[in-house]
């Protein structure tokens, strides 16, 4: 990626998902939970020498720069995640290879299915929570169909790779080529995590890099009832 792809793009198209800052700041806590919680859990399982001795440094490291109780500014809790995110990832394909982001993602998405509330919507929830994730970002996408047992979404501009870049830049170590060789196994972990089918494609067109995800309900599925508080 050049810095020519860094400079501003066009206004987006209307945001298909609208969060106030307080359900921004919320969305990316429960991000960085499921991501940490997640490793947590899947070195636990996997490696449960290097849990003991080596995790809780790196853990201590994360924890050391979340903002205050009070602080819900969404900036600071993206740049928390991403952080985190960064240094999992090197925590972890460092050791044991690139072959391990599976399981940690598969990890991450058990925690995702316990805090992620069920809206009663089935498959246009799990689409919805990953437009949510692109809207963070300020990613240009577009709900292309959003039934309860059949969603979709197209994302024709992931800003997730513009914040990498501009991190790189600062000096941030980035561990993998992109976002997508996490990003993929984790959604697709998530999506299979809540009940439904997931399906992909990247893309990579005028616009920069994107994807489009399908959720699907196997034969059978009903979608689970809104949790108690939700709306469906």
């Amino acid at each position: 990626m050049t810095s020519t792809d860094l400079e501003p793009r066009p206004p987006r198209r209307a945001a298909v998902v609208t969060m106030s800052a307080a359900e921004r700041t919320a969305l990316w806590r429960r991000r960085v939970v499921e991501a940490t919680a997640g490793m947590t859990d899947h070195l636990v399982r996997r490696h449960p020498e290097t849990a003991v001795t080596e995790w809780p440094h790196t853990l201590s490291e994360i924890l050391a720069g979340l903002p205050d109780p009070g602080d819900d500014d969404p900036a600071a809790w993206q740049r928390v995640f991403f952080r985190a995110q960064a240094l999992m990832e090197h925590f972890l394909v460092s050791r044991y290879g690139l072959a391990e982001l599976q399981h940690w993602a598969r990890a991450n998405a058990a925690v995702h299915r316990r805090v992620e509330p069920e809206r009663g919507g089935g498959a246009a929830d799990v689409v919805t929570r990953l437009a949510g994730q692109a809207e963070l970002y300020g990613s240009d996408y577009e709900v292309t169909h959003a039934g309860p047992y059949r969603a979709g979404i197209t994302i024709t501009h992931c800003a997730i790779w513009d914040y990498r870049e501009r991190a790189r830049a600062r000096g941030v170590p980035i561990t993998l080529e992109s976002p997508c060789q996490y990003c993929t196994l984790a959604t697709s972990a998530n999506f299979t995590a809540r009940g439904y089918r997931p399906g992909h494609r990247l893309l990579d067109g005028p616009d920069g890099h994107g994807c489009e995800w399908e959720a699907s309900a196997p034969a059978g599925h009903r979608p689970a009832p809104p949790a108690p508080g939700r709306e469906g």
